[in-house]
């Protein structure tokens, strides 16, 4: 008997994929904030990192083998990696100092540094209309930390930087998507985060309890498992038409502030949200018509 799941258009499938890994990107976000409390940074990323790669290792090293590892652009690898490092430790690091909504929605600005460094590295076109939603997102950025506000500290640097340093990262896999497999590509990045975490985090360790473990662990399997369904959404339909879903996790976030850290924005911490959300949206569309795999 066929599910409702199967009965669905690809596309669709690739829909509710997408929605809900945003459920599971937010409860990663939930937990990494939770547990900043008790734990050296470092160690939180350690935990996603490795058990991200361990993930990858277990289920599609025995399918794949050395695939996995064969690339022929190392030192674009590396350098990705060492990208998304700085880009986790700065969302991360985020999350401690500020409330889990601000920092979200300050990351997204991510759409609009990706258009920006596609023109200038990628010699892509930027239309007026995507220059003008990037003015307006960094106002949204402006309405939402207020100077003056308790939120204008130094700590909205880091969901600022995360934003550029991911941007970085995606337009280098954007540069490799034709060269390099699409498992490589996602797992040269878990294994330098790997690497750089286990060092950074030997002198600082601290023995996490038996249910601490689990959540460092549930982090890096959450981190693994949802690159494996983005492959499998992309796979179903294209980014253009699955990028807009992925900002649903917002609604997730605001939800999971204030069940678990008692954070709500404020009505113009809202309006900001909103022309963020507004201003990358616009920035990530695509003419490309939605619906048509993407390999």
């Amino acid at each position: 008997m066929n599910t409702f799941f199967s009965r669905l258009l690809p596309a669709q499938r690739g829909m509710c994929m997408v929605l809900g890994m945003v459920v599971l990107f937010t409860l990663m976000d939930v937990l990494s904030k939770y547990l900043s409390r008790f734990y050296p940074i470092n160690l939180i990323l350690w935990a996603r990192f490795f058990f991200h790669s361990l993930l990858f290792i277990v289920f599609l090293g025995p399918r794949i083998g050395f695939s996995l590892i064969r690339t022929r652009r190392l030192r674009w690898q590396l350098l990705r990696g060492f990208t998304l490092a700085g880009a986790s430790y700065c969302f991360t690091a985020g999350l401690k100092y500020l409330p889990l909504a601000e920092a979200t929605s300050i990351a997204y600005l991510n759409p609009i540094f990706i258009a920006l460094l596609a023109v200038l590295f990628l010699g892509e076109e930027m239309p007026f209309g995507s220059w003008v939603a990037s003015f307006i997102a960094f106002a949204g950025v402006l309405i939402v930390v207020r100077p003056g506000s308790s939120l204008f500290t130094w700590a909205v640097l880091l969901p600022f930087v995360n934003a550029v340093l991911f941007a970085c990262y995606q337009v280098m896999t954007r540069r490799l998507a034709n060269i390099e497999n699409q498992y490589c590509l996602i797992f040269y990045p878990g294994l330098v985060g790997s690497v750089i975490y286990t060092l950074l985090v030997l002198p600082e360790w601290v023995t996490p309890g038996l249910l601490h473990f689990c959540m460092l662990v549930l982090i890096g399997l959450i981190s693994g498992a949802s690159h494996l369904v983005m492959i499998r959404a992309l796979k179903l339909a294209t980014a253009s038409y699955l990028a807009p879903f992925g900002y649903t996790q917002l609604v997730w976030v605001l939800l999971a502030g204030y069940l678990f850290f008692d954070d709500f924005p404020d009505a113009w911490s809202l309006a900001g949200i909103a022309l963020l959300i507004g201003s990358s949206l616009y920035c990530a569309r695509s003419p490309r018509q939605p619906g048509a795999a993407e390999e």
